[in-house]
């Protein structure tokens, strides 16, 4: 099992603070569902007792809490201060989410996380602060500093994740540049970031199972994998691509589904910043991609474990296979 039948409690308070967030219909119940989310998250962050772990848990506690210390004050500001009010609930969400400016500690946490915990702090965990930040977006200042973020996360999520070799540091900026795109989205209206965060969500699955299951964590070791056939290059390398938005895999139709909207929109500038990131991230899934494909020729590949290799579960498939939905895209379009 990847998380034991103990921590099963943590993951469902983990949900069910989720969904405490999203159903509430006040601030104080947005505030106490993402509270019971920290807390049942941090169990979940030390399954293993080592220095790793419980750094990584006690960043996440500390950043977390001045989130919702600071959504706290937002509340005492209310009073006197009403017009601020919610820009400060607006930045303890930006902060929870590992938003730029605020986005130094997630790169730091995920170093310390297995593959599970880090799918769940990408995903997961980004829900309930995402819908809580969908109701701000209605005021004219608070849509320029969504978008002000968006064009930052994109571009240090780009610059972040260059020359780096810890596939989880990788991951990360991929996440804060992924989340730029649904910033942009969540300004512009709700089914278009639920859409690609759903995308984005069993994409980063397939990506994240895979690493799991041959205990990746950097270049090196997932090309000196017992892994190393052709088809499981060809496969992990389309999965990275469309990761990286690359047309016509899955991961370009929610990013060509928002361009669409943005040129609508006549928002070229922005949109500028999120192609000219997305080309950059595109670069650092390469480097992943075409040494693993290199290195898993017969002629090319010097690892003696080659013989060794083990099947593909037929889940792991599943997921590997949505990667590929997009090819069929254009015959959709036919159909229509």
């Amino acid at each position: 099992m990847i998380l034991p039948s103990s921590y099963l409690l943590f993951l469902f308070t983990l949900i069910l603070g989720s969904i405490i967030s999203i159903s509430s219909s006040s601030w104080f119940g947005g505030w106490v569902g993402l509270e019971l989310n920290m807390m049942s998250f941090i169990p979940l962050l030390t399954l293993k007792f080592n220095s790793y772990f419980s750094e990584a848990a006690l960043k996440y506690f500390l950043i977390q809490a001045l989130g919702s210390a600071l959504f706290i004050y937002a509340s005492c500001a209310s009073i006197s201060f009403s017009h601020l009010m919610y820009t400060f609930i607006l930045f303890s969400l930006l902060l929870k989410l590992a938003a730029a400016p605020f986005h130094f500690w997630f790169p730091q946490v995920s170093e310390g996380l297995n593959w599970p915990q880090m799918f769940i702090l990408s995903t997961i965990q980004k829900l309930a602060p995402m819908v809580l930040l969908s109701y701000l977006s209605m005021n004219t200042m608070t849509i320029k500093i969504i978008m002000t973020s968006a064009i930052l996360s994109a571009m240090i999520g780009a610059w972040g994740g260059l020359n780096l070799t810890p596939l989880r540091k990788i991951l990360a900026f991929s996440s804060i540049n992924h989340l730029s795109w649904i910033l942009i989205a969540i300004s512009i209206s709700d089914i278009f970031w639920l859409t690609y965060f759903v995308f984005y969500s069993l994409i980063s699955l397939s990506v994240m199972m895979t690493f799991y299951k041959i205990q990746a964590f950097t270049l090196s070791s997932i090309i000196q994998s017992n892994q190393n056939t052709a088809s499981y290059a060809l496969i992990m390398s389309l999965n990275l691509l469309s990761l990286g938005g690359l047309p016509p895999l899955t991961g370009f139709i929610p990013k060509w589904m928002i361009m669409q909207i943005m040129i609508n929109m006549n928002l070229f500038f922005i949109l500028f910043f999120l192609l000219l990131s997305a080309l950059i991230t595109l670069y650092f899934y390469l480097r992943i991609a075409i040494p693993f494909l290199i290195l898993s020729t017969p002629t090319m590949n010097f690892n003696m474990k080659l013989n060794n290799s083990s099947p593909f579960s037929s889940l792991l498939l599943i997921f590997m296979s949505f990667n590929l939905y997009g090819i069929l895209l254009p015959f959709y379009s036919l159909l229509i």
